[in-house]
């Protein structure tokens, strides 16, 4: 069986989205699937909106655009109001609880995991984790590969003068996939 999945991740800018779809990206071809990672900034960078698009396929991408998303991440509530209506019947979800109403969630069309990465970062003690939560319960949640190729990326897009806090986004990759 073919592996496919294509993911919008999405949040304020400064919450980390670009790192974890650049993460997402680099564990993909590591694990040997055929990648494509696209961000987009909003006008702001820091406070404004920022997405990206990932695609993951072990046959060849025949397009980086994606119209209706299999998945998505959404660590902001004006994300949440503008990608979950795209987001096929039956895709997944996760949800960063700590910032967005459960109610304002569909649970009927698609299957949303409601983590609050907020939360599980602050008491990891660094609130910047919640994004890697997310990848964490993302990676959990889909399946599309073994949490251990994403931690073992991690070197990948962490610049060699902050290798030393690679063993706590693994922790918080991992506390994530605990959250699912």
């Amino acid at each position: 069986m073919s592996k496919y999945l294509d993911s919008i991740i999405a949040g304020f800018g400064g919450q980390g989205v670009m790192l974890i779809g650049n993460l997402l990206a680099y564990s993909g071809m590591n694990a040997g699937l055929n990648v494509t990672y696209i961000p987009v900034y909003g006008p702001e960078m820091r406070g404004g909106t920022a997405n990206c698009t990932v695609v993951l396929s072990d046959d060849e991408i025949g397009s980086p655009i994606i119209r209706t998303p299999h998945s998505l991440i959404i660590m902001n509530r004006p994300s949440l109001d503008k990608f979950q209506p795209m987001l096929m019947d039956d895709g997944i979800q996760i949800v960063n609880s700590s910032l967005i109403d459960a109610e304002l969630v569909d649970n009927e069309r698609i299957k949303s995991y409601m983590v609050p990465c907020n939360d599980i970062a602050d008491k990891l003690g660094n609130t910047r984790l919640a994004n890697m939560v997310a990848l964490g319960a993302f990676i959990k949640a889909t399946g599309i590969m073994d949490l251990q190729a994403v931690i073992d990326s991690l070197e990948n897009v962490i610049s060699a003068h902050y290798h030393h806090l690679i063993p706590k986004n693994a922790e918080a990759l991992k506390a994530g996939a605990e959250a699912i």
